[in-house]
């Protein structure tokens, strides 16, 4: 067996192939384990395999934000704006999705009203037919301005986009979101892939 001494380089021993044996180095397998630990970070260099990553991690992470006021007076779903679409890595990992919501809704003098929030993935309602207790105003003629968030674990099955958003509804007056009194108010969604 050959072994080339450098002064900088240290020790090299020949890979196996003709004439070199696959376990060259005597005492030692092609399947040798490394048993000392003691690895200076900047020598380590590429990336994990996500199928390395245990169970509860972070694969990534993406978030969107909207200021954008929309408003309705009807009964039927509309979209808030708010939405973000993430490919998971895997189609056996989970999405955590964390809402929050602001916005205001307007009573009459007669009935309560409140924002009916729903969170969807694609054409799929997910939370239904609301979140978080919804945003509610008692009677009277007033505005309520408030915010409702919600977080939800989904598993899409998925490796394909997939996108998330909310949308509301009012039941009695008209109902606004992106809006804190007279001025904007920025809603916010943030998708988490989750390793299963």
């Amino acid at each position: 067996m050959t072994a080339i001494i450098d002064g900088t380089l240290g020790v090299t021993f020949p890979a196996g192939g003709v004439g070199n044996p696959a376990s060259a180095v005597v005492g030692l397998t092609d399947t040798q384990t490394l048993t000392n630990k003691s690895i200076v970070a900047t020598q380590l260099t590429g990336t994990i395999a996500v199928a390395r990553l245990p169970a509860g991690a972070v694969l990534q992470v993406v978030n969107a934000n909207t200021a954008t006021q929309v408003l309705t007076s009807s009964t039927t779903y509309i979209d808030t704006g708010l939405t973000a679409t993430i490919t998971p890595t895997s189609a056996t990992s989970k999405i955590l999705v964390l809402v929050s919501q602001n916005g205001i809704s307007k009573s009459n003098a007669n009935s309560d009203n409140s924002v009916d929030l729903r969170l969807l993935r694609g054409a799929t309602n997910l939370l239904s037919p609301n979140f978080a207790g919804c945003m509610s105003q008692t009677s009277g003629a007033t505005l309520n301005v408030t915010a409702a968030s919600s977080c939800y674990l989904d598993s899409p099955a998925t490796t394909s986009a997939t996108t998330y958003k909310t949308q509301f509804s009012s039941r009695n007056n008209t109902a606004s979101v992106g809006v804190q009194f007279a001025d904007a108010s920025t809603s916010t969604i943030t998708l988490l892939e989750i390793a299963a």
